[in-house]
């Protein structure tokens, strides 16, 4: 099993140019399914979950080409197996987002109940709900969803909890249903909107993604297209927490700073200067972090996906600070092994209260998620000494090349076998 060690104490300096997003991604992929023509997308992260979702496709009789420059090519003219099954979802909760244009297109779909990172519940059932709302006769047995529809009938869909993957599921499903459908209390991620682009590039009636009231009008087929994939927000995070919390210098291209605000102001309120671009982030940190406060809420609001990375930093920051989540029940796991380099935290339910100290030192960690393992790859940047991170395979899930690129802007980070 791979793992990286790293030789702490080096601030980050230089450029790197930021990868396509895997949460846009995998949703993007599964839109393929809606038609029967060629979707063609560019900017694809070389990741573990973009792998494992096509072999998913490709199993169900999706035609897969991928080119030398990030380039992907899905077509599912014959889509022979509207089957998910158990030995590759086991691994991705995105895999369920299968289930509504599978439903939509071949008017039935056997989905296996997702697997993915422990941190905590992330229940199905506001997907099967809305599906039901739009007609289809869903059960659940023997740990697969069974759907079937003879056409998907439009509906107005009030979801009770902001819901990335069962937003995009539900809009999916929506476009190839009879009449207009609402989804209320919809999340409003960059992601979704990267979808929405790419679905009304295939001829579908969407308007409101952004909103927390998106309006589809069904169509009764939907075309090819050609979609560049956004960048990866949660990556461009990452890379500036570390630069912030190893007081580096360092931009990042090809990234929207629109998409991150949020993350950007907290980086401001530690200490870090930042200048924003078109496409560019430049930020230098020239003194020690201050302690900042994190809540995580839905976007626009400060993302669950980079709690774990401020928490790093606030490890090593100037002050104390508390960070408290509220998406996801069970995701201070990484605290546990940010004490074994030597971090002051002390949990107490859904709030973390970080006691930042001058120094790290470098010990064994074990990553227990994909954005923990990030959080202890910056906590091993700052520490004194060695720091091996095992168990990466997560990082690999959603990271491509880290090492690569922290080594490019100077870390002294290595991966063994």
């Amino acid at each position: 099993m791979d793992k990286l060690i790293i030789q702490g104490g080096a601030p980050l300096s230089g450029e790197i140019r930021v990868s396509g997003a895997k949460n846009a991604a995998l949703a993007l992929m599964c839109a393929g399914l809606l038609t029967s023509e060629e979707l063609t997308l560019s900017n694809v992260p070389h990741l573990r979950d973009v792998s494992t979702m096509l072999r998913l496709l490709a199993q169900m009789g999706v035609e897969v080409s991928l080119d030398d420059r990030l380039g992907l090519s899905l077509r599912a003219e014959r889509l022979s197996d509207p089957l998910a099954p158990y030995d590759l979802v086991k691994t991705m909760r995105a895999s369920i987002l299968v289930l509504g244009p599978l439903l939509a297109r071949c008017g039935e779909a056997r989905v296996s109940l997702p697997g993915g990172c422990a941190i905590g519940a992330r229940p199905v059932d506001l997907h099967i709900k809305g599906l039901e709302a739009l007609g289809a006769e869903i059960s659940v047995e023997q740990g697969y969803i069974s759907a079937k529809a003879k056409r998907l009938k439009a509906a107005r869909i009030l979801m009770d909890l902001v819901t990335v993957t069962g937003t995009e599921n539900l809009m999916m499903a929506a476009c190839l249903a009879a009449g207009t459908t609402t989804l209320e209390n919809a999340a409003r991620e960059p992601e979704v909107v990267d979808l929405a682009h790419c679905l009304s590039a295939m001829g579908a009636r969407i308007s409101g993604a952004g909103t927390d009231t998106i309006t589809i009008e069904g169509v009764k087929r939907l075309h090819g297209a050609t979609h560049r994939i956004m960048a990866d927000r949660i990556e461009t995070g990452t890379f500036l927490a570390a630069a912030a919390a190893t007081g580096g210098r360092v931009t990042l291209r090809g990234t929207d700073p629109g998409t991150l605000e949020a993350v950007l102001e907290k980086l401001r309120e530690a200490g870090a200067e930042l200048q924003t671009g078109c496409e560019t982030i430049s930020l230098a940190m020239p003194r020690r972090p201050k302690a900042v406060n994190v809540r995580t809420a839905p976007y626009p609001a400060f993302p669950t996906d980079m709690q774990a990375q401020l928490m790093a930093l606030d490890a090593v920051a100037e002050g104390t600070a508390s960070i408290t989540e509220t998406i996801f029940e069970n995701r201070f796991m990484h605290a546990l092994e940010m004490q074994r380099l030597g971090a002051d935290i002390e949990i107490s339910g859904n709030t973390a209260i970080v006691r930042g100290v001058p120094k790290l030192q470098g010990a064994t960690v074990m990553a227990t998620d994909l954005r923990a393992s990030a959080s202890l790859v910056i906590a091993g940047l700052v520490a004194e000494g060695e720091t091996r991170v095992d168990r990466i395979y997560h990082l690999d899930r959603g990271y491509e090349c880290i090492e690569e690129k922290l080594a490019q802007l100077g870390a002294r980070i290595k991966r063994v076998h």
